[in-house]
């Protein structure tokens, strides 16, 4: 089961789905999942969107993957972080096992995440990195393997899931 952090843009990876760090709407937004969005084709990719909305924080969509090398994009919500207290390690682990899910119900074995809810939702990159990184550890363990990568946008995200990825 092999688990890896790399630098890389997501929108390149050729892989049977890449993950959008998407919000309740499907919409394009900023960030990661803007440039997913510029990647795959705007429309396209809006209007695959736009009945499968709204999904709720904790939980994950799946289109097609239109103009990108991965086969599909799975939307998943990650939490606005508020300090911790309203539940978004739970609702975060969520993000990533339904994005697991999502893959396996297309017969998936390959998916790259961002670093979700790290960017303009404020969540820790430590904190984000460790319930990352433990939630498809266990999650591989109970439902078997996959190929996992976790595509790092700068060096300091990319040291920080190392850092994790090399610990026990």
């Amino acid at each position: 089961m092999p688990i890896r952090a790399i630098k890389a843009d997501i929108t390149t990876l050729d892989v049977d789905a890449i993950v959008n760090a998407a919000n309740e709407r499907l919409a394009q937004g900023g960030g990661v999942c803007g440039a997913i969005f510029r990647a795959a084709g705007e429309k396209e990719l809006a209007a695959a969107c736009a009945p499968l909305a709204p999904c709720p924080t904790g939980e994950a969509r799946i289109t097609p993957g239109f103009r990108l090398k991965a086969r599909h994009v799975i939307h998943a919500v990650g939490p606005v972080w508020h300090g911790g207290g309203q539940g978004e390690p739970e609702l975060l682990a969520g993000a990533y096992r339904a994005s697991l899910a999502r893959l396996r119900e297309v017969g998936g074995r390959s998916i790259a995440f961002p670093a979700i809810s790290t960017g303009i939702y404020g969540y820790p990159l430590r904190e984000a990195t460790r319930i990352a990184v433990a939630t498809v550890r266990d999650d591989l363990a109970r439902h078997g393997d996959l190929d996992v990568t976790f595509a790092c946008f700068d060096q300091h995200t990319l040291d920080t899931y190392n850092q994790e990825l090399a610990a026990p």
